[in-house]
């Protein structure tokens, strides 16, 4: 089975885990500040790609994409990408694009709200969490009607884990609180939601090991493996990606930071299973996302 415009068969990977850093009219994601700190973390030097030029670098590598931005206005004041333009976006390439939204989830009910308009109306596919830049800890009550809302859609929802380069070398790390990003926090998500689809994004430096253990431990929690080059994984997330968690971990590369050809090459040179890099590289995320029968 295939999603309309999205032949999966023929696609030779799927990253859950791109970026939309800049609008139509040229806003940006990031304040300037965030952004150069972001930079200099990664050493990227990267020019911003539209969404368009995303799917076009996807197209042409016969790949699919999971693309968002992330709402930190309540944070940060400023400005997010409008989730409706993400949207839109994708639609407009749906054989290599799939939408993910980001909602505030300080906005409350009117982030409820949204939530059930971007996925019935919009068809978004998944909500990206960036607990850190967003300024909350994801067992936060207050964020509790809106993974409800998510879990009900059927839609998963992906947390960033671990340290961030967003903020790195600024005073006070421009604010973001790194220990909201520890991923025994998201434990207690997938306690009270038993249901909803969690994924933790990036090897959780330094809490590599937790994360390891919540999504061995709840049945529908992964791992996406963006943000790092492979040949830096902790030894310990490849042993349980060749083993226990080969059904559970994801692609991702983070770009535009990292790009799907830098991130490839090197996964290409670490020790993993023959049998499982097809399940890492794509058919994991096509269960996961819908995009193929559970028992496919």
């Amino acid at each position: 089975m295939n999603v309309p415009g999205m032949n999966v068969d023929e696609l030779t990977a799927i990253d859950v885990h791109t970026h939309a850093e800049i609008s139509c009219d040229g806003h940006s994601s990031l304040s300037p500040e965030l952004m150069e700190a972001s930079a200099k973390y990664f050493k990227a030097g990267h020019r911003q790609p539209t969404i368009a030029e995303t799917a076009a670098i996807y197209r042409e590598r016969k790949m699919a994409a999971v693309i968002f931005t992330v709402d930190a206005e309540h944070a940060t004041g400023h400005p997010r990408i409008t989730n409706e333009e993400v949207a839109e976006q994708c639609a407009a390439h749906p054989d290599v694009l799939i939408p993910f939204a980001s909602v505030d989830p300080w906005k409350g009910r009117t982030a409820v709200r949204e939530a059930r308009r971007l996925v019935e109306e919009h068809g978004v596919r998944g909500f990206k969490f960036h607990p850190s830049l967003q300024d909350f800890s994801p067992n936060d009550r207050m964020a509790y009607p809106l993974y409800e809302a998510i879990e009900e859609l059927g839609v998963p929802a992906l947390f960033h884990s671990g340290q961030t380069g967003i903020g790195a070398g600024v005073p006070g790390g421009g604010g973001i609180r790194l220990k909201h990003s520890n991923p025994m926090l998201v434990d207690d998500v997938a306690v009270d939601f038993p249901y909803l689809k969690i994924v933790l994004a990036h090897p959780s430096f330094p809490w590599q090991d937790e994360a390891l253990a919540v999504a061995t431990h709840k049945p529908f929690v992964y791992i996406d493996l963006s943000g790092w080059s492979p040949k830096y994984f902790p030894p310990q997330l490849v042993r349980y990606a060749n083993t226990v968690l080969q059904d559970k971990v994801l692609f991702g590369s983070d770009h535009p930071v990292i790009t799907p050809d830098r991130w490839l090459k090197d996964f290409a040179a670490i020790d993993v299973k023959d049998e499982v890099r097809p399940k890492i590289l794509k058919h994991n995320a096509a269960r996961l996302l819908g995009l193929v029968k559970e028992d496919a």
